[in-house]
C-alpha cells in the first residue's frame, strides 16, 4: 500500500465535500449488478496489493538492508564525515559534463530527491501518526537507516554495470546490474515494465489527482483548470529533454525542500517547551508502554512498528531502485559517489523531512484534534505560522512537491523505455506521461492506486534479487576504484 497514505487523504476529502459524512452512494447510471462487479474488482485488486506488500516483502526489504549494512560495518553511522565531504562538499570540485541527455550532478540528486519526498512527507506523516501513533516515528527512523545502504548498494551496482547499447544508449540502473551482472536479461525487461506501470500510476495520475483535490478544496480551482495547467507546464519542462528537466528541478526542489523545512522547524521552535514531552510519547509508543501504567500493550507495540516501518520503505522508495534509475542519467559515472549522494537522499527525505513534519504536528498538538483527515492537521498544525492562510498555502505548497515527483518519476520511466525500445521512444512516452497527468485530474482513481501499489511492489522484487546476489560488488572496499578502472567497466559492458 504504498499510497495508502495520500489514498486516505483524498478519500477523506471527497467524502467530505461531495457526501457529506454519509455512506457513498451507487451512481445513478450504473446498474447495482455492475457497481458490485466494479467493487470485487477493486476488492481483488486490493488483496493482490496486500499480498505482495505483505510481511514478507516488507521483512525481505528490512533484512536486506541490515545485511548489507552488516557487510558495510554500517557505514551509515559512521561514515558521515565522508559521505558530506565527497556529495556536497565535492559540489565546486565537479567538473559537469553537461549536454542535451544527461544532468548534472547537483540536478540528478535533486531529481532523485524529487521522486521520492512529495505528499507523503507531509499529509503521508499525518496519516501514519493517527494509524500508528507517535511510536511509529522511531520505526520509521530505523526503516531510513537501513534503507540508506539499500539506496547505496542499488547506485554502487547501477554504475558498476552500467553499459551502452550498439546504438550508443546508455544503459544504468536495476537494468544493467540484472543483464549485465545477473546475466538475465528476461528480469530486467520485467523490471522495466513493472517500472513504467508505476511512472504512469505512483509517479503520474495519483500525484495529479491529488494535486486536483488540493486546488479544488483549498482555491476553488477546477479539476479540468488543474488538468489543463498540469499538461501544458509538464510537457513545456519534459518535452526539452534533460536540459530543461535539469534547469526546473535543480531550483524548485530545493526551494520547496527549505521553505517547507523551515516552515516546520518554526512550529517546532515556538512549541518547544513541548519537545521533551513529545520525545517521551516516541519513545513510549514504539516500544508500546502505557504512559499510565507503565505496561505494554501488543497492540499499540504492533500499530506503532508495522505503520513506523511500512512508512519509512514507502517514503524514501529504498529497494524499489527508483533512485539509481534516476542517477543513471547523471553524467557522473563514479559508482561510490552515487551511492552517496542516494544516502544523504533518503536522510534528507525520511530522517529529516519527515521528522520535521512529525515534530511539527505532535509538538503543536494537532494530531489530538482530527485524526481522520491528515490535510487537516496539517492545516492546524502550520496555523501558528501562516495564520488563517494556513489551508490554502500547504495545499499549493503539497501540490507543488506533487509536481515535482511527477518529473522525477518521469526521469525513472525514460530509463526503463530506453532500456526497451532505445531512446528514440522517449519523445513518445514523454507525450504520453504528460497526457496521462492531465487525465489523471478529473477521473476516479481507485483502481489505478491498487494498480499502482502492485507495480511498486513488484519492482522491489527483481532489485532485490539482483542486489543480494551481487551484494559482494558493493562492499565497501579500503581503497575506492580508480577513474580507469570506471571507464573500463563502463566500455566493456555492452548490451
Amino acid at each position: 500500500m504504498v499510497s495508502f497514505y495520500l489514498y486516505v487523504f483524498c478519500e477523506r476529502i471527497y467524502l467530505y465535500y461531495t457526501a457529506g459524512n454519509g455512506p457513498r452512494q451507487v451512481p445513478e447510471n450504473v446498474s447495482a449488478a455492475n457497481f458490485q462487479i466494479d467493487m470485487g474488482g477493486y476488492r481483488m485488486l486490493d488483496k493482490i496489493a496486500e499480498w505482495i506488500w505483505g510481511p514478507g516483502l516488507l521483512a525481505l526489504l528490512l533484512g536486506t538492508g541490515f545485511w548489507l549494512s552488516v557487510r558495510n560495518r554500517f557505514f551509515q553511522l559512521w561514515g558521515w564525515r565522508r559521505i558530506l565531504s565527497r556529495t556536497f562538499g565535492g559540489l565546486r570540485k565537479h567538473k559537469s559534463s553537461v549536454g542535451k541527455q544527461t544532468l548534472t550532478q547537483f540536478q540528478t540528486f535533486s531529481a532523485a530527491l524529487a521522486a521520492a519526498m512529495g505528499t507523503g512527507n507531509i499529509v503521508g506523516v499525518a496519516a501514519a501518526l493517527w494509524i500508528g501513533g507517535p511510536g511509529a516515528i522511531f520505526w520509521m527512523w530505523v526503516s531510513a537507516f537501513l534503507g540508506m545502504m539499500l539506496t547505496y548498494c542499488e547506485n554502487v551496482l547501477g554504475m558498476r554495470y552500467a553499459g551502452t547499447r550498439v546504438d550508443g544508449t546508455p544503459i544504468g540502473g536495476p537494468m544493467a546490474y540484472l543483464h549485465n551482472g545477473l546475466g538475465c536479461p528476461a528480469l530486467a525487461v520485467l523490471y522495466s515494465i513493472f517500472c513504467i506501470c508505476a511512472s504512469f500510476g505512483m509517479g503520474n495520475m495519483t500525484q495529479s489527482s491529488t494535486m486536483a483535490h488540493l486546488m479544488q478544496d483549498a482555491c476553488a480551482v477546477p479539476p479540468v483548470i488543474t488538468g489543463i495547467l498540469v499538461t501544458v507546464l509538464l510537457g513545456g519542462i519534459l518535452l526539452r529533454g534533460a536540459r530543461g528537466v535539469g534547469g526546473v528541478i535543480q531550483w524548485l526542489m530545493p526551494l520547496l525542500a527549505a521553505v517547507y523545512m523551515l516552515s516546520a522547524a518554526a512550529v517546532i521552535l515556538q512549541n518547544r517547551h513541548t519537545l521533551p514531552a513529545v520525545c517521551c510519547r516516541i519513545f513510549q509508543g514504539a516500544f508500546g508502554v502505557r504512559a499510565a501504567c507503565g505496561g505494554i500493550s501488543g497492540t499499540a507495540l504492533q500499530l506503532a512498528l508495522g505503520t513506523g516501518l511500512r512508512h519509512g520503505v514507502f517514503s524514501n522508495e529504498a529497494g524499489l531502485g527508483s533512485s539509481a534509475l534516476v542517477h543513471a542519467g547523471g553524467d557522473s559515472r563514479d559508482p561510490e559517489l552515487q551511492g552517496l549522494w542516494s544516502m544523504t537522499e533518503v536522510a534528507l527525505d525520511t530522517l529529516v523531512c519527515c521528522t520535521l513534519t512529525a515534530f511539527a504536528v505532535l509538538t503543536s498538538g494537532a494530531d489530538r484534534i482530527s485524526g481522520e483527515n491528515p490535510g487537516m492537521v496539517i492545516a492546524e498544525t502550520f496555523r501558528t505560522v501562516f495564520g488563517g492562510a494556513s489551508p490554502v498555502v500547504m495545499a499549493v505548497l503539497t501540490a507543488l512537491f506533487a509536481f515535482c515527483t511527477l518529473i522525477g518519476w518521469c526521469c525513472c520511466g525514460e530509463q526503463a523505455v530506453a532500456y526497451l525500445c532505445g531512446r528514440k521512444r522517449l519523445s513518445v512516452y514523454r507525450v504520453c506521461f504528460c497526457l496521462a497527468a492531465g487525465v489523471g485530474t478529473v477521473l476516479s482513481l481507485q483502481a489505478v492506486w491498487t494498480i499502482s501499489d502492485i507495480a511498486n511492489g513488484l519492482m522491489a522484487v527483481p532489485n532485490l534479487l539482483g542486489i543480494l546476489l551481487l551484494q559482494k560488488d558493493c562492499i565497501r572496499k579500503k581503497e575506492p576504484v580508480s577513474a580507469e578502472n570506471r571507464k573500463c567497466i563502463f566500455r566493456k559492458n555492452r548490451l
